[in-house]
């Protein structure tokens, strides 16, 4: 389910690419992504690779993505689903050099972040995911998955109660109708005694 949420915003991001003229900064990286233009066989080659993506079919989308980032090193959504088909075929380094590419190219993207944070997580380094949420979060203080994804940290990880109840209140607040967190937080509370 996490998967297709991923995968659902990867392709909504995709959807947004062809809009209006390139906003570039003045050291040179793009500002509005949205407005970067691409070719149509780069695009129809991104959005195949979200089909194999779909599928579980991992290793094609991987040389399919290793095409488009070679031919468009402008946008991080691909470098994106390559650190996410490279962590699902358990190749970790690929996977977090991929997600630091992406945000090398727009170091506040959420996605990159959260999959970057999450990847650190499940390798045990909980204080650079910690980091990483924590900051990234000051810039997306709504995005839902980081929200979450921080709160697991705090609770299963690190046992900061108050950190978790923190995050799980506030991600009630934007997604109420959540059963799962609504159950953790009730599980929290009852554990801080509240």
């Amino acid at each position: 389910m996490q998967q297709k949420i991923r995968l659902f915003f990867i392709v909504v991001l995709t959807l947004l690419l062809g809009a209006c003229a390139t906003t570039q900064t003045r050291s040179g990286k793009i500002s509005d992504y949205s407005s970067v233009r691409i070719s149509g066989s780069i695009n129809r080659d991104f959005e195949r690779s979200l089909e194999y993506l779909e599928e579980q079919d991992y290793v094609r989308a991987i040389e399919l993505l290793q095409s488009v980032v070679e031919r468009e090193q402008r946008l991080p959504a691909p470098y994106i689903n390559l650190g996410i088909a490279y962590y699902k075929i358990e190749d970790k380094k690929k996977a977090e050099d991929a997600f630091l590419q992406a945000l090398a190219l727009d170091d506040k993207h959420p996605v990159a972040t959260n999959e970057l944070a999450v990847l650190y997580r499940k390798q045990g380094r909980f204080a650079d995911a910690r980091k990483i949420y924590v900051n990234a979060l000051a810039e997306n203080p709504e995005y839902l998955p980081l929200i979450k994804n921080l709160g697991i940290l705090c609770d299963l990880y690190l046992q900061d109660l108050q950190c978790a109840l923190a995050q799980f209140q506030h991600y009630m607040k934007l997604e109420p109708a959540d059963q799962n967190v609504t159950i953790w937080l009730a599980d929290l509370q009852r554990r801080a005694g509240k």
